[in-house]
């Protein structure tokens, strides 16, 4: 979905480097978050516990996560404040 988002993105005025640190921030949300979780299946494997076990002892950071995915999504300038100052 990336390749064709971009150029949304761009004319809508987001900056590259903040749409690709959303994209990455989503992705690890997506591979937690249940159903389709791809590392909750993983962890399941490694420690032996079953999905529902396993979910809810992730909730905690999944919390965390869409908590830091709200803040670089409405405040830009924490996740560009880096890339800007290498750039100079």
């Amino acid at each position: 979905m990336a390749p064709i988002l971009f150029p949304v993105a761009v004319k809508l005025g987001i900056d590259p480097i903040h749409f690709g640190i959303l994209i990455v921030v989503n992705m690890e949300v997506g591979m937690c978050h249940p159903p389709v979780g791809l590392n909750l299946y993983v962890a399941s494997g490694i420690t032996k516990m079953g999905i529902s076990e396993l979910t809810v002892a992730v909730w905690p950071w999944l919390l965390t996560m869409l908590v830091f995915l709200g803040l670089v999504t409405y405040w830009p300038a924490m996740s560009l404040w880096l890339p800007h100052l290498l750039m100079k």
